[in-house]
């Protein structure tokens, strides 16, 4: 019985995440504007408004990609939605919670592995990768 309702679960799963949701960087580029520009500055460099208050400083997201141009996809979407909290946000990341919380959306990895979050980040994380320095 257990058998069978694992097996269940992970046909579920693997129909789920090769549903793979569109990414919409016009819409990833305006939640940035609005929700993580202050911190990480306009192009996202780091140097927002609020980076000389903060113990911390931002990160610079136009460099997460590795050397070998990899982007940390499943790294990225654990910190926006709070499954990889920073101490650095003092709660989890965003501070604004609920607006990236949603009905689950399934996305890919570099490396094809599917990852579930919501359309929100999805779209932010694809903002994210473009914004990448070569």
């Amino acid at each position: 019985m257990i058998r069978q309702a694992m097996g269940a679960l992970s046909i579920a799963a693997f129909v789920t995440a090769s549903q793979v949701s569109a990414q919409d960087t016009d819409t990833g580029a305006e939640l940035y504007q609005h929700y993580c520009a202050t911190c990480h500055g306009i192009d996202a460099t780091g140097y927002g408004p609020m980076a000389g208050v903060l113990v911390i400083q931002p990160t610079d997201l136009t460099r997460l990609a590795s050397s070998e141009g990899v982007f940390p996809t499943a790294r990225v979407v654990a910190r926006i939605d709070g499954r990889d909290p920073l101490v650095s946000h003092g709660s989890p990341m965003p501070v604004y919670g609920p607006y990236f919380e949603g009905q689950d959306t399934a996305m890919k990895t570099p490396d094809g592995q599917p990852i579930l979050t919501s359309q929100p980040i999805v779209d932010l994380v694809a903002y994210l990768q473009r914004l990448q320095a070569n």
